[in-house]
């Protein structure tokens, strides 16, 4: 039970997180969905460098669970994702669909591969850190 209280503290937060940036980029002038693919990007970047920085020794299950699951969970949006395609689509807006949706597995699949060699850096840096102390 204690789980699902973690999760939900951080699914809280993480929904608030994107509520905000959709707030502060709307779509409506271009029509075009930025803020999410932004917040997608992001939490992509972020999931990579966090699952792998997030060794059991230094980040509890709790916290793994509160900022994984929960906060990266309702932070991204795979719904809003899909959902932004099949309007500009039925809106004949093939286009900007076909870009968004290029766009979005394209970035996401870089920014996570460099969320984890960031983290992967980290973790080096830290052991050298430590050998040198």
């Amino acid at each position: 039970m204690r789980e699902l209280v973690y999760i939900g503290a951080g699914g809280f937060m993480g929904t608030l997180t994107r509520y905000a940036i959709q707030l502060a980029m709307p779509a409506a002038n271009t029509g075009f969905p930025w803020a999410v693919l932004l917040i997608n990007a992001v939490g992509c970047l972020f999931l990579g460098w966090f699952f792998t920085i997030a060794i059991p020794e230094k980040i509890t299950p709790q916290l793994r669970l509160a900022i994984g699951t929960g906060f990266t969970g309702a932070f991204t949006t795979f719904s809003t994702f899909t959902l932004d395609i099949v309007r500009l689509s039925e809106g004949g807006e093939w286009i900007k669909a076909a870009a968004y949706l290029f766009l979005s597995i394209a970035a996401g699949l870089l920014l996570c591969a460099l969320g984890i060699k960031l983290g992967n850096h980290m973790l080096a840096s830290s052991k050298q850190e430590g050998n040198i102390r």
